[in-house]
């Protein structure tokens, strides 16, 4: 079996190339020990040829978790080939991995995708000339518009020859080769080159690994302080600067650019879409359309469909018809239909609208749309001394806070990654989306603000912790800088985006057939039986028991009832869980009479506090746990739940409290309160911002001479 590993740089097309090449022979996990996602498959023309697709990295540095995923397979896996696709409009940054690819000696073919984009740009690659100065094989490709994957195919399907390894300065060459000779006896004769460049590089991990003896470690410092003496600079840079050197020499000689300075369309669109002032204002309005989208309109024809039709009429009544058939027991009856066809119905009635919210979210990430807000953000939570990493690890919670919480592996300062770790879940997840949809919908159901307020409360949590917790001593300390590449615009591909929102609500359907599962039947069990396990009515139940001892906390949020009590603890379990609990405390039913029951009992502001405190508190025990595993103190964890519980507690408190205060019978007041906090905090970025340019212009003036 031929292993073939495909390696590229972030958007350079990696992820499409591989559907490609694989088509629907594909199997999804996660490495082990990480939560990076593993993809693997069969090439289409050749089922002995295994593709691992790795993740998108921009080196081998051991630095962020994906280099070392990715560096740890090639060189410890020694995959049989290397595929390595290269964006053909940024190549001298591309052609940096494949130096490095190629340093380990490994059998490798150059996938050149984007040709026409990089033609249409003005630049002209010599496909023959590259393939001749690297000495390995280069095929153009279009990934994106299926044009000569063929050929990379074939490519991949015959044996490779060998490459000579990249030359770099001869002085740095020399350096090189004396650390080869001493630790030849050590490493294996195929890897020595990289070894040594690693160990030039200072790289700590190869160090740590190799265990050389004190003499040997001595040598090879040595031989690292005479080359930065002469060459004046720190040992990585020397190769840093030697590769950049290495691949200006080749495109001066490979790539002809007939027009430099031409503006493409994804340029002129950031002009708009990243503009200091209309940025945000924009993404508010992109946010606002998909959860209209997805809560009010699309999303919610299905939803109704599924709640009133499949599990309102034709499940319930057909296993009804069935048990009495088989003159099952009354208890077992409501177990099964009241238990757990209400109660799991009531939360796959939302697959509707999370797959509707996921494929707008997709397409958003396909084009390109999403890394834009990546940077917009980074520049917001820079001016209230926020790390712009945070929000990629936030954007990523918007699916499942779990991978949220891992994602903050990639931020190196501390103190920014535990402080993310503890505001990351802050966001909606899929989820809290039951709940956002299950408020909106029976209190709010004309009105299109409720569910994107959601969305923004969240970020307005995030935003507001970050200014208050980096003023303790536990945060305390300015971020690092955030780089990020902005991909070019391009029509989304409907199979990339189909995949994810496939997989997302295939991955909630399987989270409601196992512990939601669980959770129903236990809930059921809870309002259906005394502490003597007789079967009694709802008002001697134990659940209205737990729910009665803890109900009068919530009740200055509004929601001081023991059924709301009880979908909140419930929602520890998985958030999906507050609305089968509420749905089984309600004694089942139709859909449309639970939402009157609601209606009934609890007012519209105290409906949107409920919103507000399950948004805001602490996440799931799958999320509580990741939390313990990434801080590794049990200390930390109570802390970041402790903090979220009391940032939801407060919040939902000013909500319901502002509103009877302000008037009773005018919930538009809170939306008003939102919007004018929102205004001013907008305002307040962009005084800040205004402030630091004048600085910047005031220190230019001051080394300035005037004549």
């Amino acid at each position: 079996m031929k292993s073939v590993a495909l390696v590229g740089n972030p958007n350079s097309g990696k992820t499409t190339l591989f559907n490609l090449l694989t088509g629907s022979n594909q199997t999804i996990g996660n490495w082990p020990g990480v939560t990076v996602e593993k993809k693997s498959g069969k090439l289409k023309t050749n089922a002995n040829i295994t593709i691992q697709d790795l993740p998108g990295t921009y080196s081998l540095s051991p630095y962020s978790i994906e280099e070392r995923v990715t560096r740890n397979f090639i060189i410890s896996q020694q995959p049989d080939l290397v595929v390595d696709v290269v964006d053909s409009t940024n190549l001298e940054r591309n052609l940096y991995l494949t130096l490095q690819l190629m340093e380990t000696g490994t059998p490798l073919v150059l996938a050149m995708n984007m040709m026409d984009i990089a033609e249409k740009s003005g630049k002209k690659i010599n496909i023959s000339k590259l393939s001749y100065l690297l000495s390995i094989k280069v095929v153009w490709i279009s990934a994106l518009k299926k044009r000569n994957i063929h050929k990379l195919e074939k490519e991949i399907e015959s044996n490779q020859p060998e490459y000579t390894y990249p030359e770099y300065d001869e002085r740095l060459e020399s350096a090189l080769n004396m650390i080869q000779d001493t630790i030849r006896d050590v490493v294996p004769a195929d890897s020595l080159r990289w070894y040594a460049i690693k160990l030039f590089e200072c790289d700590e991990q190869i160090n740590n690994e190799l265990q050389l003896s004190e003499k040997k470690k001595n040598e090879i410092t040595e031989i690292i302080a005479t080359a930065e003496e002469i060459f004046g600079e720190s040992s990585d840079s020397i190769i840093v600067n030697a590769r950049y050197d290495f691949i200006s020499k080749i495109i001066e000689m490979a790539v002809i650019s007939t027009d430099d300075f031409k503006a493409s369309l994804s340029d002129k669109l950031d002009i708009i879409l990243t503009n200091r002032f209309f940025a945000l204002p924009i993404f508010v309005m992109v946010m606002w359309l998909i959860y209209y989208l997805s809560i009010q309109t699309i999303g919610t024809m299905g939803s109704d469909w599924v709640n009133d039709v499949l599990f309102g009429e034709w499940i319930p009544n057909y296993a009804t018809s069935v048990l009495k058939s088989l003159q099952v027991a009354g208890w077992m009856q409501g177990l099964i239909v009241d238990g757990i066809i209400n109660g799991m119905g009531s939360i796959l009635g939302f697959v509707p609208q999370i797959m509707m919210l996921f494929l707008c979210l997709g397409i958003l990430e396909d084009c390109g749309y999403m890394a834009r807000i990546a940077f917009v953000m980074d520049r917001i939570f820079h001016k209230f001394n926020l790390s712009g990493k945070s929000f990629i690890p936030m954007l990523i919670s918007t699916g499942c806070g779990v991978p949220g919480i891992m994602a903050t592996r990639t931020i190196e300062n501390e103190k920014d990654r535990k402080m993310t770790i503890m505001l990351t879940t802050f966001m909606p997840c899929s989820a809290k989306l039951t709940v956002i949809a299950l408020i909106s919908g029976t209190f709010f159901p004309n009105e299109s603000w409720v569910a994107p307020s959601a969305y923004f409360m969240g970020m307005l949590a995030v935003v507001g912790s970050g200014i208050f917790l980096k003023k303790t001593k536990l945060f305390s300390g300015p971020p690092l800088p955030f780089v990020m590449e902005l991909p070019a615009y391009h029509f989304p591909r409907a199979a990339n985006v189909l995949n994810q929102v496939i997989n997302r609500a295939n991955g909630f359907i399987k989270k409601a057939g196992t512990i939601i599962f669980a959770s129903c039947v236990m809930i059921w069990f809870l309002s259906n039986f005394n502490f003597k396990l007789q079967v009694v009515s709802q008002s001697k139940s134990m659940l209205k028991f737990f729910g009665t001892i803890l109900s009068p906390l919530f009740a200055p949020l509004g929601f001081g009832d023991w059924r709301a009590t009880v979908a909140v603890l419930a929602g520890l379990i998985a958030k999906e869980n507050c609305v089968g609990t509420l749905r089984i405390a309600f004694g089942g039913g139709t859909a449309t009479a639970f939402t009157e029951s609601l209606r009934g009992t609890y007012s519209a502001m105290a409906g949107y506090s409920f919103l507000a405190f399950n948004l805001l508190c602490a996440p799931c025990f799958a999320a509580i746990g990741t939390m313990y595993k990434e801080y590794g103190d049990a200390k930390w964890t109570l802390k970041a739940v402790g903090y979220q519980t009391s940032v939801a507690y407060l919040v939902a408190l000013l909500i319901f409290q502002s509103y009877r205060s302000i008037n009773n019978d005018s919930w538009q007041a809170i939306a008003v309160v939102l919007m004018v906090t929102a205004i001013f905090a907008y305002c307040l970025v962009i005084k800040k911002d205004k402030e630091e340019q004048m600085f910047e212009v005031q220190e230019e003036m001051k080394g300035s001479t005037i004549v």
